[in-house]
């Protein structure tokens, strides 16, 4: 890729000079395939990483390395084309199928992936590895079809050093279930860090040149060089909530750190309507203006929600016409207000969990009102905000393909016609080591939507290593090319958040706390300083963002300031400053 090139003259003091500014970012190979496909196609792909550790992952070799697990029996087969696969047929289980043993070593993270179809109809496919005799740890999930193959992506943390069996698994056992380039590939945590890392500076960074040097174009050695990140292009923020009005502490705290909320209830049907016709948006209202005046914006949580039990309680002995009549006019009333305000709204919470509204309205119901607040609010994102996504395998309801089946059901819906969508993931991480297998594999296939990725709550319950694992959670979705912004559902003890605390009554950072200041410091606040050297160059990666640059003469310590803004594609057009004594 070629380097943007941009030159700023400079006069210091009482001579001057010239600063040379350039930018551009360099690929790296890296070992690891973030590539995904949600499409069913004619023809499997070959096998990632050329199938791992997986013996005969093509069946270029029949059906060498592998077994029947359970009853029926295994071929192989050829298509038309001269593609071949492996069947399971004369099922009578859902585990009913072919398998293959490996050793897993505790530590190693293994990412899975395999395509797959069905002799008939369509089916959940998961891959399910089975240890000590009983155990199953389930790594992934793909709608398999009949006509054409599907990508299953998905993978496991070994917490354990043991040999497993890998099978898989269809609820209906009179399909014949099909596979191949099967793949299984073992990465360590050092491995996975440079996967972290290299993307890191390929997504998230710039490659950006200083040059100082004498009006006469000779270096200027030991020119001092301070960039000061002003404002992140990468939205990380957190939630916030009602105690952010009344407790200065608390608006201290949170100002100093973040950019970007979700008001944790306050906007919500239950809170702003507790009495059927009598709206009160006294608290979001207030809010909301706090954020506008310290420059943080607001995602719009939510207008509905999908769970019985997260309704105001009035409604739930409502007439499916009088709750469509209420429920449309909470749309208009939440979204007319906040048009134009916010940066997002998650439309019908977790509809894939919950169907309040399908059950009483029609199957259509969501898609309805996704159109609806479009509609009202056309510039916005719409995200489907959904739990366990990539946080939990064994959740087959919210599985990847599920979350994208989903997608394209709102897309088709008659009046969503261009409707900005986006993908909402809440990443609630329960007690023991994240699956962050599962969740990069997940994000791979969320990606091939090509839609925006948030995670929008993430947070992980109270637990001793909660430090350490927080930070693997939010350094995956910060290194992840696809995730364009993270908000955590986390704060001080004051504000009453008790799940993942950030600092306690006296707000002292908790061990969680300060990973979290650790993180934003090092996505890209600095300040940097550099000296030039013989040349009059610094060169550095620094984070996409806004910054202040002061370059300060060696010998007469006159100062200039310039503004520039880093981004990917980095390019800006030729500038000169100059400044007389």
């Amino acid at each position: 890729m070629k380097l943007a090139t941009v030159e700023l003259c400079i006069f210091l003091f009482t001579t001057s000079c010239f600063l040379l500014l350039s930018s551009g970012f360099q690929f790296h190979s890296m070992p690891y395939d973030y590539s995904a496909t949600t499409e069913c196609v004619a023809e499997p792909q070959r096998a990632q990483y050329g199938g791992g550790i997986i013996v005969n992952p093509g069946f270029e070799h029949s059906i060498k390395g592998w077994t029947v697990f359970g009853n029926g029996t295994i071929e192989e087969r050829i298509s038309n084309g001269g593609n071949r696969f492996v069947v399971a047929s004369n099922r009578t289980q859902a585990l009913d199928s072919f398998s293959q043993k490996v050793q897993l070593k505790k530590g190693m993270i293994y990412i899975f992936s395999a395509w797959f179809q069905l002799s008939e109809g369509s089916d959940i496919v998961s891959v399910v590895f089975k240890r000590n005799g009983s155990e199953l740890v389930r790594g992934g999930h793909v709608i398999a079809k009949h006509g054409c193959w599907s990508l299953l992506k998905g993978g496991i943390v070994a917490n354990f050093s043991s040999p497993a069996e890998i099978l898989f698994e269809s609820e209906n056992p009179n399909v014949e279930l099909w596979a191949d380039s099967v793949s299984l590939q073992p990465f360590t945590r050092n491995q996975w860090r440079s996967h972290q890392d290299n993307s890191i500076e390929r997504v998230r960074k710039s490659r950006v040149r200083f040059q100082v040097t004498h009006p006469n174009k000779t270096a200027l050695e030991g020119a001092t060089v301070v960039i000061k990140q002003t404002k992140a292009d990468f939205p990380f923020g957190c939630a916030m909530n009602h105690y952010i009005l009344t407790n200065t502490d608390y608006q201290r705290w949170f100002v100093s750190r973040f950019k970007y909320t979700t008001f944790t209830n306050e906007m919500k049907w239950y809170s702003t309507e507790k009495i059927q016709g009598q709206e009160n948006y006294t608290i979001p209202d207030a809010m909301l203006k706090f954020a506008k005046e310290n420059g943080i914006s607001v995602r719009g949580h939510n207008i509905l929600w999908d769970s019985i039990n997260r309704q105001p309680r009035w409604d739930l002995s409502l007439s499916p016409d009088e709750l469509r009549e209420a429920a449309t006019k909470r749309m208009n009333s939440v979204v007319s207000r906040y048009k134009g305000q916010l940066i997002a709204w998650d439309v019908v919470n977790e509809n894939l969990h919950f169907n309040f509204f399908e059950d009483k309205l029609g199957e259509n119901a969501s898609a309805v009102y996704y159109s609806a607040a479009y509609h009202l609010d056309p510039n916005t994102n719409m995200f489907l905000n959904e739990y366990n996504t990539i946080e939990y395998s064994h959740d087959k309801d919210a599985s990847p393909g599920n979350y994208i089946r989903k997608i394209k059901q709102i897309q088709q819906f008659p009046g969503t016609d261009g409707i900005p969508l986006a993908i909402g993931l809440q990443c609630h991480f329960g007690s023991g080591k994240p699956n962050i297998a599962y969740m990069r594999s997940g994000l791979d296939l969320l990606a091939a939507t090509g839609l925006p990725i948030w995670l929008t709550e993430t947070s992980m319950d109270p637990q001793q290593n909660q430090a350490e694992y927080f930070e693997e959670i939010l350094r995956e979705g910060y290194s992840h090319p696809a995730v364009q912004g993270i908000v955590m559902f986390v704060g001080p003890e004051q504000a009453g958040f008790n799940s993942t605390l950030l600092a306690d009554a006296n707000f002292k950072n908790t061990p969680t706390g300060d990973v979290v200041d650790k993180l934003i410091r090092e996505w890209g606040t600095g300040p940097y300083t550099a000296i030039a050297d013989s040349r009059g160059i610094i060169d550095i990666s620094l984070h996409h963002g806004d910054y202040d640059v002061t370059v300060t003469h060696p010998l007469t310590q006159y100062s200039k300031t310039l503004n520039i803004n880093v981004r990917k594609g980095f390019s800006l057009d030729t500038i000169h400053v100059k400044m007389h004594a």
